[in-house]
């Protein structure tokens, strides 16, 4: 697979939906995370993040009088369950990860119990990250679950396993192909994209990327492989409300 970049994976898409990107930077000494979303609708668009004192974060409703219904616009698309874990989706399968690795199981283990969401004609996919930072070492998995071609009866499960991750490179993972009706689902393998060496850089080619009309917010993140632990994080909304 060709190493790609993220502004020419992103500037030629109106509509991605959401994304994970997990990677290392070139220095070999951090690993980097992005996630976004974006939004069509009134509902979907009325919604910024907002920090957790974990270090993750959720999505909260920025006009609550605007709001028409939260059952898969409001979760925790970050949240970091122990020192140097780092779990990432685009829904509330978020907690169900977070609940199977408290209990010693797997996060295909956790993820076999879900599928799509349930929003016909879109059956958006499920997308999902584990990122793991020990002994200055990191790895990372990434999964989609997805409808067989808009069939709402049958689910598929893919996962992706990165154990030896390359610095300057890392993995790009989103909802959908491309705007449409009904929205076609993500296909493929995760794509392969360069990361800058400066984390600056990596946040804004994200941001300044996405769509203006359709991108809603932006969470990134820079972990030490030292310690496990963010040295930066950058919060970006649309609509107002950024760190």
């Amino acid at each position: 697979m060709k190493l790609d970049s993220l502004q020419n994976l992103l500037s030629g898409n109106t509509y991605p939906g959401r994304g994970i990107v997990l990677g290392i930077a070139p220095d070999g000494k951090h690993a980097v995370i992005g996630y976004f979303i974006m939004g069509r609708s009134v509902n979907s668009r009325n919604r910024i993040f907002v920090s957790q004192p974990d270090g993750g974060i959720i999505t909260k409703a920025f006009d609550e009088s605007k709001m028409v219904d939260p059952s898969l616009i409001i979760y925790a698309p970050i949240r970091v369950p122990q020192k140097g874990v780092w779990v990432v989706t685009n829904g509330d399968q978020t907690d169900t990860i977070c609940d199977f690795l408290a209990e010693g199981k797997s996060f295909e283990d956790a993820l076999r119990t879900r599928t799509f969401e349930p929003d016909p004609p879109n059956f958006t996919p499920r997308i999902s990250g584990l990122l793991c930072v020990k002994d200055g070492k990191v790895c990372y998995q990434l999964s989609i679950l997805k409808s067989d071609n808009g069939n709402g009866e049958s689910v598929q499960r893919f996962f992706f396993d990165f154990a030896q991750p390359v610095a300057g490179e890392g993995h790009f993972i989103h909802t959908y192909r491309c705007d449409g009706n009904p929205i076609p689902s993500f296909e493929g393998e995760p794509e392969r994209v360069s990361i800058p060496d400066d984390f600056a850089s990596f946040t804004h080619m994200l941001w300044d990327n996405l769509n203006a009309d359709n991108k809603v917010s932006l969470f990134t993140a820079q972990i030490d492989l030292a310690t496990g632990e963010a040295v930066h994080t950058v919060l970006l909304n649309k609509n107002g409300g950024n760190n």
